[in-house]
C-alpha cells in the first residue's frame, strides 16, 4: 500500500480510500455481507481511509461501516460529513451550531466510536455565517470527538473565509478525467496551505469502470437512472445526460486501449490518473466486494507516461466528451 501525508493532520493516509456512499443507498443493490468482506479485505491490504456521511442513508452507511470494521476500528481513519439532506431547511442544507452538535452525536453512535478522524461540512450552508460551524467544529476537536476538520464542495473564497476562523485540515472534491475544475484554484491553494485533499468520484460514478453501455438500464433506486436529472447539478448532466452520455461512452472505449498497454484494467488506469496529481492525498472509490478492492489496489506502483497523458486528453477532444466546465455548482 502507498501512503501519503494527509495535509497538516499528522495522519498518513492510504492513497486509495474506501468510499461508503453506495452502502447507504441510492446506487442500486449492494449486499451488506459483501460490503463487510470488502472492508476487511481493504484493511488486510493496508487501506486505512474509510469515508462516509450522515446523508448516505442517514445512518445506514455509517452503521454498515461500523459493523464491517468491528474490533478493527483503530486500523481505520474514518472521515464522515454533515450539513446536507435535511428536507426542512433551505436547499436541504444546515450548518448551524445546533446541527453540528446534533449530527456528530448521531454519527458517533452510528459508527460505534467515540471519535472520528476527520469531520467535514458536506456542502456549504450559505444561510449560516461560516464562523458558526467552524467554531463548533473547533470545539469538537477540543472535546476529543474529532481529530481534524474539513470542507467539501466549498468555493475558494469560502475556504478562505472558514480558514480565517479556524485552520482547515482537509477538503473533499470531485476529481477525475471528466471533472478537472479543481486544478485551477482549489488544488494550488491546498498545496500552498498543506491541506489534505480527498478526491471523490474517482471513477466518475461508474463511467470510468468500462462496464456501462448504451443499453445500460440502471435500477430504479439508482440516481443514475435519471440520466442527469438529479436536481440541476450539471456534474451529472455532463456524465449521464443525453447530450454527453454516448460521447462519454465512446471516449471510455478508447481509454481501454491505453489501459491495455499497461496490462491494467480501466479502473486502475483511472485511479492512477487521479493519483498522478501530487496534491491528492487519497482517491476515494466505492467497493461492492473484495474483488473490486483487489482491482483498485492495482492502480498503485506504476505511472502513466507523459505521452499517454496527452493521448488521454486527445481522446476527450476527439469525441467531444468535454471535461466539466470551469464553473461552480450552485445547487
Amino acid at each position: 500500500m502507498e501512503y501519503r501525508k494527509f495535509g497538516n493532520t499528522g495522519i498518513d493516509i492510504s492513497a486509495i480510500g474506501f468510499g461508503c456512499w453506495e452502502i447507504g443507498g441510492g446506487y442500486g443493490s449492494i449486499e451488506e455481507s459483501e460490503f463487510i468482506r470488502a472492508v476487511n479485505r481493504a484493511l488486510d491490504l493496508g487501506m486505512n481511509c474509510f469515508d462516509s456521511a450522515e446523508a448516505y442513508g442517514f445512518g445506514a452507511s455509517e452503521k454498515s461501516l461500523a459493523k464491517a470494521l468491528g474490533s478493527r476500528r483503530k486500523e481505520a481513519v474514518i472521515t464522515t460529513k454533515f450539513g446536507v439532506g435535511y428536507p426542512d431547511t433551505p436547499n436541504y442544507r444546515d450548518s448551524t451550531r445546533k446541527r453540528v452538535m446534533d449530527s456528530i452525536e448521531k454519527s458517533l453512535a452510528a459508527l460505534n466510536t467515540d471519535y472520528v478522524d476527520v469531520y467535514l461540512i458536506h456542502w456549504p450552508d450559505r444561510n449560516t455565517p461560516f464562523e458558526e460551524p467552524m467554531r463548533a467544529l473547533d470545539d469538537l476537536v477540543k472535546q476529543g470527538k474529532v481529530r481534524a476538520v474539513g470542507l467539501s464542495n466549498f468555493k475558494l473564497s469560502e475556504i478562505e473565509a472558514c480558514a480565517r476562523v479556524r485552520p482547515v485540515n482537509v477538503v473533499q472534491y470531485c476529481w477525475n478525467m471528466f471533472d478537472r475544475r479543481m486544478q485551477k484554484e482549489i488544488f494550488p491553494y491546498c498545496r500552498d496551505h498543506r491541506i489534505g485533499v480527498m478526491a471523490y468520484g474517482s471513477l466518475a460514478y461508474g463511467m470510468l469502470t468500462g462496464t456501462l453501455s448504451e443499453e445500460k438500464a440502471f435500477e430504479k433506486n439508482d440516481w443514475r437512472s435519471r440520466r442527469g436529472q438529479l436536481g440541476n447539478i450539471n456534474l451529472f448532466q455532463h456524465l449521464f445526460g443525453p447530450e454527453y452520455f454516448l460521447k462519454n461512452l465512446r471516449a471510455v472505449e478508447d481509454l481501454k486501449g491505453i489501459a491495455k498497454r499497461y496490462n491494467k484494467s480501466l479502473p486502475q488506469l483511472a485511479l492512477c490518473w487521479t493519483l498522478s496529481n501530487p496534491v491528492i492525498s487519497t482517491a476515494l472509490v466505492g467497493c461492492r466486494n473484495p474483488a473490486e478492492v483487489d482491482d483498485n489496489i492495482g492502480a498503485l506502483g506504476w505511472s502513466i507516461s507523459d505521452a499517454d497523458m496527452k493521448e488521454i486528453d486527445a481522446i476527450f477532444a476527439k469525441h467531444g466528451a468535454v471535461t466539466m466546465p470551469d464553473t461552480w455548482l450552485e445547487s
